[in-house]
């Protein structure tokens, strides 16, 4: 199974923006009072010299959750990357490996990689399941052809990554049921649809968040996504571009994965994994013709949502894509 949490698995290659802007210097800590948090969630902020007080909490009530830190530590680190990172063609020295024995080497891991893999062995405590669709796309491909062609003079190109985007964000916002999250043994609803786009870094996997994502066009989504995703690799991510997400979407078709199932990114109740477009067999009006189809998988917190919830969602998510004119409705 791949792995998507705050770093989650590689989303569809998009290009970066022309100019990327240059990494948000570190923001000065600033009071916000009284602090609402958990013994353990102080503990991994002092372990790494994160200031609480800098933190906006997603827990019930504003309360900084320890997925809140992991996310804080996350955008340091990748701050840290990005200034420490050689000017111009020189590329950076490789991690020292250390032998082992005569067969094998210690590599040192970075922060965001550590806290990936804190993260991914909490996840399995999580009771979860899986649910698999398959989506004829035609008619996305299509509409996707079209909605390019349309914005070819402001210069900004959809991705079928944008589409599964919006589209997702439109189901949610029709079952608000799936975006929630399990938090301190009660559901949270969020009152935003906010999707995460798991983005592959050379130091280790980041998860860009499209804030409202159900009230922005298409057009707003793919630059936003082609601009996360440039940050992400340059290290520029702030910690409010990485917080606050209430669905994630993990992408591996771009490596000719036909399906997969992805990790939950917890607090989150769900993660859609996205596998590659192949073509299949189908009879249409008793003619054989050849379908491009897509596999994909949801994977869902049973603390948070029930199998006949997700599936109803998943069923719906299947239907707009298989009519993309709804997804900009």
């Amino acid at each position: 199974p791949a792995a998507a949490v705050t770093a989650a698995a590689t989303p569809a290659v998009v290009a970066p923006a022309s100019a990327t802007p240059a990494p948000a210097a570190p923001a000065a800590p600033v009071s916000t009072g009284e602090l609402r948090t958990s013994p353990l969630a102080r503990k991994i902020g002092r372990e790494h010299g994160i200031d609480l007080h800098t933190i906006a909490g997603t827990g019930p009530q504003g309360r900084i959750t320890r997925t809140d830190v992991d996310t804080a530590i996350v955008a340091q680190e990748a701050a840290a990357s990005a200034s420490t990172a050689p000017v111009g063609p020189v590329a950076a020295p490789a991690p020292a490996l250390a032998a082992v024995s005569a067969d094998s080497v210690s590599v040192p891991v970075s922060r965001i990689r550590a806290v990936t893999a804190r993260r991914l062995t909490e996840s399995q405590a999580v009771p979860h399941f899986f649910l698999t669709s398959v989506v004829d796309v035609a008619r996305l491909v299509a509409f996707r052809a079209e909605v390019n062609e349309s914005l070819a003079a402001l210069g900004t190109k959809v991705s079928l990554n944008d589409l599964f985007v919006r589209a997702s964000a439109v189901a949610l916002r029709a079952h608000p049921e799936v975006n929630a999250s399990w938090g301190d043994g009660v559901i949270l609803r969020h009152n935003h649809v906010n999707v995460g786009v798991a983005v592959a870094t050379d130091d280790g996997l980041l998860v860009p968040v499209v804030a409202d994502a159900d009230q922005k066009s298409l057009a707003a989504i793919a630059t936003e996504t082609r601009a996360l995703a440039g940050l992400a690799r340059t290290g520029g991510l702030s910690l409010a571009q990485m917080s606050g997400g209430t669905f994630t979407i993990s992408n591996l078709g771009m490596f000719g994965i036909d399906s997969f199932t992805a990790v939950l990114n917890p607090p989150e109740a769900g993660i859609l994994a996205i596998g590659a477009a192949s073509d299949v067999p189908a009879v249409r009006d008793g003619v054989l013709v050849s379908v491009p189809t897509v596999k994909i998988t949801l994977t869902v917190d049973h603390r948070v949502l029930d199998g006949a919830v997700a599936a109803a969602f998943l069923r719906d998510l299947t239907q707009l894509l298989e009519e993309p004119l709804r997804i900009v409705l």
